[in-house]
């Protein structure tokens, strides 16, 4: 398991190597944007944590770049405590959050929860072009979802909206970025939209899939039973 420390305070940045050496991560540190940038370009991690306040820029510009990784979690740490800064960490893409100072027992146990979801996302097997979710089947190459083996009546969008869903499956996929990457605009009427895409998405998979809305910042689909979550 190797891990990705972004962390401008030497003796916070310490204090986290030891505590993840001896649960046997293989740990980088690294104490800016630019230097977190370069370490996400050569190496793979299961585990970020990414303070948000950085010298040479806002950690969550490092948080988006990881968000191109689907395999690494992704821990914000700041030191403020107000919700908008936690928000911020969360819509850049962020699994969860630690509001320093903390304690060693939450630092592992929140790893922990983001690993165990990102176990389920790489069990989710992928065949020519294929992607299971519970009894769900997506193909990518003919844009159709199956339920049981009959076709389940999508729109493109909607079913460009699921796919970027379950790409993510336990991971909050915030607004802003299904907007970019389905309606290529972040404009209100697309907001819209995709409300109302989503409200007809949800009736169409009905009970073969549960997509939960995080109120002001996306929705998250929940791992299907057949997948272990």
């Amino acid at each position: 398991m190797r891990a990705l420390i972004v962390e401008n305070d030497d003796k916070v940045a310490r204090a986290l190597r030891r505590t993840l050496q001896a649960e046997r991560f293989e740990v980088e540190r690294v104490g800016t944007v630019r230097g977190a940038v370069s370490a996400i370009g050569h190496s793979e991690f299961d585990i970020a944590l990414v303070d948000l306040g950085l010298d040479d820029g806002d950690g969550v510009e490092v948080i988006r770049a990881l968000r191109d990784y689907a395999s690494t979690g992704i821990i914000a740490v700041t030191a403020r405590s107000e919700e908008t800064h936690r928000v911020r960490g969360l819509r850049a893409g962020a699994d969860d959050y630690l509001v320093k100072p903390f304690g060693v027992a939450e630092l592992l146990a929140r790893i922990e929860a983001v690993s165990r979801r990102l176990r389920v996302v790489r069990s989710v097997p992928s065949v020519h072009g294929t992607v299971a979710h519970g009894e769900l089947v997506i193909d990518r190459d003919q844009h159709r979802v199956s339920h049981r083996g009959s076709p389940l009546p999508l729109t493109r969008k909607e079913f460009d909206l699921f796919l970027i869903l379950v790409r993510n499956v336990g991971v909050v996929v915030e607004r802003d970025h299904i907007l970019d990457q389905v309606w290529r605009s972040t404009q209100e009427g697309s907001s819209r939209s995709l409300d109302t895409h989503m409200a007809s998405l949800r009736a169409k998979l009905g009970t073969a899939a549960r997509i939960r809305t995080v109120r002001g910042i996306g929705y998250r689909l929940e791992p299907s039973e057949r997948s272990g979550g």
